[in-house]
């Protein structure tokens, strides 16, 4: 089936019910091959499916709209197919990060290295079960990535198409991974400076979240050309304040709609923009303890608070606020341009708002 065309379903809505048949059916396919090599795989595959499963489909639902600005039709298998693909390129990235960060919890359950780690401690095997749950969870992650290439390959588009498409699909995947490194690399840096975390959302964020996903989708309509920077012009702000938004929650966010205890960031010592920011405009003294606090391990619930409290009140989660405002506006004005097909204009802005939502 194809993705709606009710002019009542949500830009999300839209394409979502069509992506998750899509990776239902290739997840079935998928499965069966895998299990032939060997049934203990199950376990694997089940860690697999229980984070593709979830997620706000993002990245296909922008890869949707890029192809209605285009001027796609509003339905066609092959592009629910395409932007399947990318959920599967989420689901690396997103297994490995839970690795590098060593978190405890994904969406509310137990992140995939976990996970496996109780599987071995179950088990009674032999070995250090965090390490075997580690290896494994870079195992589940390269398979989602190699899948990832794999489906979009066989969306079903000519090969012709599918050729100009590569560029952005192929950009995208190497950006994520550049970002990843540079994020991790500022964890063990500990520079916390604004610039380089506006790098790291821009490679990590921006540019793998919206703005390829909507070049991909220009490419599949052929039309990168004509709506590549008008896509660049709306994507790279919205990306940003995303991201910035996504850091915001991590902090101050409902563990309930997060799925993450609060304060998490803090205490996995995430360089965040916010926390850039709570640096630069903290007195000295509180500034340092700030700083000899963040990622401490077993940071209690009262430096946790305290955290907060300075966030606050040197000025940064104001500051940060005003931020998302003004990239998302810069994000909504791009949509004014011409090139862009009236059928996609609407969707996007509202994209903005769900984007930038104090509860996302």
């Amino acid at each position: 089936m194809a993705p709606s065309s009710s002019s009542s379903a949500s830009p999300v809505t839209a394409i979502r019910s069509a992506v998750d048949r899509e990776l239902a059916a290739f997840c079935a396919d998928h499965r069966a091959q895998v299990l032939a090599i060997g049934e203990e795989l199950a376990p694997a595959m089940d860690a697999l499916e229980a984070m593709i499963a979830g997620g706000k489909r993002l990245r296909p639902t922008f890869l949707y709209w890029g192809w209605r600005g285009a001027g796609g039709a509003a339905e066609d298998d092959r592009v629910a197919r395409a932007g399947a693909a990318l959920e599967f390129l989420q689901a690396c990235a997103l297994i490995h990060d839970d690795v590098i960060d060593n978190s405890d919890t994904r969406r509310g359950l137990p992140a995939t290295h976990k996970r496996l780690a109780a599987l071995h401690a179950d088990h009674g095997w032999s070995g250090d079960a965090d390490e075997f749950g580690q290896g494994a969870a870079v195992l589940i992650g390269d398979l989602c990535l190699a899948w990832s290439d794999e489906m979009f390959q066989a969306s079903g588009f000519p090969l012709p198409t599918l050729r100009d498409a590569r560029p952005p699909f192929d950009a995208m995947r190497t950006e994520v991974m550049a970002g990843q490194y540079l994020d991790t690399l500022e964890q063990v840096r500990g520079t916390a400076s604004r610039e380089a975390a506006l790098r790291v959302m821009r490679y990590k964020a921006a540019k793998y979240t919206v703005e390829r996903p909507l070049h991909v989708g220009a490419a599949l309509a052929g039309r990168l050309d004509g709506l590549g920077a008008v896509y660049t012009a709306y994507g790279m702000p919205l990306g940003v304040a995303f991201q910035l938004r996504d850091d915001v929650l991590g902090v101050f966010g409902d563990p309930g709609t997060t799925g993450k205890p609060a304060g998490d960031d803090l205490r996995e010592g995430k360089r965040t923009l916010i926390v850039a920011e709570t640096l630069a405009r903290a007195q000295a003294s509180e500034g340092e303890r700030f700083r000899s606090l963040l990622g401490a391990p077993g940071l209690s619930a009262e430096s946790v608070a305290w955290m907060c409290s300075l966030i606050e009140r040197s000025g940064a989660l104001d500051a940060c606020e005003k931020m998302i405002e003004g990239y998302a506006e810069e994000a909504v004005t791009a949509l004014e341009s011409p090139e862009l097909d009236d059928a996609a204009r609407g969707p996007l802005r509202e994209l903005v708002v769900a984007a930038t939502a104090r509860t996302h």
